[in-house]
This record gives structure tokens, C-alpha cells and sequence, in this order.
């Protein structure tokens, strides 16, 4: 078995590829170590359509009855409907086995805590140290527990969303949605079909295998930009695997980018329920604008989805989220959910139209200042990562810089912001401006500081 530090360990769980890094013994171990750490009681656990998954699946729930675990199987299931069904069965935790926006070849477990959220980077920490020290619970056959499935996770889920949000059912609206052929597929053409919505299907098949690249970014989705432009639909959604993640093709068959996505959504909460936004440090300065709008306040807080969810609790935030098409809403759950942002979205362009028409998503779009933004990745051993951001940081040092996540280099028009993934070995580098012109010269700068640096390595 390869060591420990090849795999992707970190607050968004345990990833790597099928065959190379992750095998069945090291998921028993981390589902061991997963059960020690919680003690007694139900885990739930769920994954996505991978092809991999049911192997994985099995060497978890291998580990967690063997800790003595009561294992309560959702089977396939989109990761928020996972974290909802870990909180309305009160059980003592989950695991999703999703690698979310990875190849297909890639695998994960991501671990939920019994408030629905996944471990932060401490207890990540914790658990990772039970995993090295191999000192796990273990009980004889006679105290194995039941492994129990749970059928109605995804309809419970539903109708959650709907009863909290109370969408309106008119005007007429035709919806085509891409769920990647993951997890999403289960649920969102039922979901849209409920809000009313005639719905045209593209890889909403639940078999694993990806049509495209699972992360819905622009350049991923010219399949859905042709079907709503062939269609004539009002709206093209996305998602990624596991359906935590939501993008939007506008009824001109463009992607509009994962950025709208939470902004659109803030727009909807805001004027219904006042009070405080947290994002991520990468989330686009739209949400700055919308909140002030609606005199509300943002936080910002490091990457990761539990890193936003521990803050909104904090500070009872009305709505945060992720610009990458992550929307939390903890009226229904304290998770990136793509299912209420479907919901909220669908609503907001009925209640915003005209007569016995839709507002398009296109003329939502400019309800609050536009910029552009783009997203890099660097190929960069992750060992060698914080050296050079600490240079960076020296160079930049009479500029505003915020240092709480990698390296962000606030400007009057834009930002800069450079930090090691949470979920690949790689740097990544968002950049946001008020205009193309202005994204271009940023990108430029990024790109020959980091050959200077790297060339006198």
C-alpha cells in the first residue's frame, strides 16, 4: 500500500484514485478509525454513481460494523440529501463516498458529523491520527449491528425544500438539466417536475459513467448550451457527481458561470429574511454588492464548505454558500445545496416576470454590477506550495493582502487570490476584475511572477 501522503487528505475528506491510492484495506481503516471517533451509534452512508462506488461502499460498511457501527444505507444519493438524512435520523454521523468534481477515475469518503456537516480541519486532524495509530474499536459477531436502509432520503429531502421555500408553481417554465449521469439524476428531474416544470433530460442517467468533466464549469457544458438553445428552454442547469454544485446556462444557451449562481440565490433570500451572508475568501464581490443593497452584512472565511458552515452558525447567517455553485441555506440544510438552489432560482425568475412570463435568466443577470473572473490551476508539488506563497507575499507586501487562506490581493477593481486545493494536488489561482481588459493584465502578472520564482528554485 503507498503511504498516506499520497493520497488527497484534508476538511474535504480522504480522496485518490481507484487502484493506485485508494484500495479497499485503507477505506476499512479510515471507515474504522471513522467509527472509533464517533463512538456508538448510526452512520449513515451514501455515494454517487461512480462505477467504483459499490466497491467502496462495501470495504466502508465492512470497517463500520466491524467497530461495532449501526449502518444505515441510502445507496446512491446526491451528498446534501446524505447530510439531511444524517440529521432527520439523528445519527451519530455520515459518510459520502463521492469525489465530487474529480475524474471519474478518482474516489472519496467525506466525513459528516451529526449536525450534517462535515469535520472541520481539527477534528479532520483527529481522525487522521486514529487512522495512523490502528488502535480501533472492534467487537465479536455477536454485537455486530443491523445495516438498515433508509428509502425515502430523497423524498424526504424534496419535500423539505419545498415546504421551507413555499415556491410559486406558475408561470410555465421548460428547464433542461445535465446531471453528469451522478447522483443528482435520482432526484432533480423529480424536483423540477414538482416546481411545475416541464423538463428536458440530458445524461440523467444514474450509471457512473461521465459524459463530460464532472465540475460544471463553462467550458464543460456546450452539450446543455445546445440543448436549451435546440429546446428553446428558459433556463440549463448543471451539476456536478454528487449534485452539491450548481451552474446556469441562460435561455441564450450561455453558461453564465458558477459565480451567479449564489448571487441569484442571495438576491432571493435577502428581501425575505434580513441578516448576514458568509462566503468564501474566492467568492465573487457580487455578494458584497447584493448585501449592501439589502443593507445586510458578508463575512469571508477560508475555502471549504465546513469552514462557511461553522461561521454562518456562529453568526446565524440567512444564507452563505461558495461562488463555485454552492448555496447554503440553513432553513433546510446546513450543506451546498444544489437542490435549494435549483428551487430558489426557478422561483425567483416567476416571481420577477411579467404577466404569464418567466424572467429570463439573462435579464437577471444584470440586476447587480457584473465582473469577470477566471480560474487557473498551477501543476506545483504541494510541498512546495507555501514557500511560494510566502514569497508572493513579500512581493505584494505594500499591497492589501489577506493571508487567511493562501494569498488574496484585494485591488480597488478586482483581486488575486493564490492557494494549495483542498481536493487536488495542485495551486489554484481565482482572479476577479471589473473588466476583460483589466482580468487579462492580472492573469499576465500572476503567470510571470510564478515562472520568475519558480525559475530560481
Amino acid at each position: 500500500m503507498k503511504p498516506i501522503k499520497t493520497l488527497k487528505v484534508s476538511i474535504s475528506g480522504v480522496r485518490g484514485v481507484i487502484g493506485d491510492t485508494l484500495k479497499p484495506l485503507l477505506l476499512c481503516r479510515f471507515a474504522r478509525a471513522f467509527a472509533t471517533y464517533m463512538g456508538t451509534g448510526s452512520i449513515v452512508v451514501g455515494r454517487d454513481t461512480r462505477t467504483s462506488g459499490e466497491m467502496v461502499k462495501h470495504a466502508v460498511l465492512s470497517g463500520l460494523l466491524s467497530s461495532g457501527m449501526r449502518v444505515i444505507d441510502v445507496d446512491i444519493c446526491p451528498v446534501p440529501t446524505i447530510q439531511f438524512a444524517v440529521r432527520k435520523l439523528r445519527a451519530r454521523g455520515g459518510i459520502a463516498i463521492t469525489a465530487s468534481h474529480n475524474p471519474a477515475e478518482w474516489n472519496a469518503l467525506k466525513f459528516i458529523k451529526a449536525c450534517g456537516c462535515f469535520l472541520n480541519a481539527y477534528e479532520a486532524e483527529e481522525l487522521l491520527s486514529l487512522y495512523h495509530q490502528e488502535e480501533f474499536n472492534e467487537v465479536g459477531a455477536s454485537q455486530i449491528l443491523s445495516l438498515d436502509a433508509y428509502d425515502c432520503a430523497v423524498e424526504d429531502h424534496l419535500q423539505r425544500i419545498i415546504e421551507t421555500i413555499q415556491p410559486p408553481l406558475e408561470p410555465k417554465l421548460k428547464v433542461a438539466v445535465d446531471c453528469c449521469n451522478g447522483a443528482g439524476s435520482v432526484m432533480t428531474p423529480s424536483l423540477l417536475r414538482k416546481l411545475g416544470c416541464e423538463v428536458v433530460e440530458l445524461n440523467c442517467t444514474p450509471n457512473g459513467y461521465f459524459p463530460r468533466p464532472p465540475e460544471p464549469l463553462p467550458t464543460n457544458l456546450g452539450e446543455l448550451c445546445r440543448t436549451v438553445r435546440e429546446h428553446k428552454a428558459d433556463i440549463g442547469l448543471a451539476q456536478d457527481a454528487d449534485a452539491d454544485r450548481l451552474a446556469i446556462v441562460s435561455e441564450t444557451g450561455s453558461a453564465i458561470g458558477e459565480e451567479y449562481t449564489l448571487a441569484l440565490c442571495t438576491y432571493f433570500v435577502l428581501p425575505r429574511e434580513k441578516g448576514t451572508v458568509v462566503v468564501n475568501l474566492s467568492t465573487s464581490r457580487m455578494i458584497d454588492d447584493i448585501a449592501k443593497s439589502f443593507d445586510s452584512c458578508v463575512i469571508r472565511t477560508k475555502i471549504g464548505e465546513v469552514n462557511v458552515t461553522e461561521r454562518m452558525q456562529g453568526e446565524e447567517a440567512v444564507i452563505g454558500g461558495e461562488g463555485n455553485g454552492g448555496v447554503i441555506y440553513p432553513r433546510v440544510n446546513m450543506a451546498r445545496d444544489s437542490f435549494v438552489a435549483i428551487t430558489m432560482i426557478v422561483s425567483l425568475m416567476r416571481l420577477l416576470g411579467e404577466g404569464h412570463n418567466c424572467k429570463p435568466i439573462s435579464e437577471l443577470t444584470q440586476l447587480f454590477p457584473a465582473y469577470k473572473m477566471t480560474k487557473l490551476r498551477y501543476e506545483i508539488h504541494p510541498h512546495r506550495i507555501p514557500t511560494l506563497l510566502e514569497k508572493l507575499e513579500s512581493i505584494y507586501r505594500n499591497e492589501e493582502v489577506n493571508c487567511l487562506d493562501g494569498l488574496k490581493i484585494n485591488r480597488e477593481q478586482g483581486w488575486i487570490h493564490l492557494r494549495a486545493s483542498n481536493t487536488e494536488p495542485v495551486m489554484r489561482v481565482l482572479i476577479e476584475a471589473r473588466t476583460e481588459e483589466l482580468l487579462r493584465a492580472y492573469e499576465q502578472e500572476v503567470a510571470e511572477q510564478i515562472e520568475a520564482l519558480i525559475s530560481k528554485e
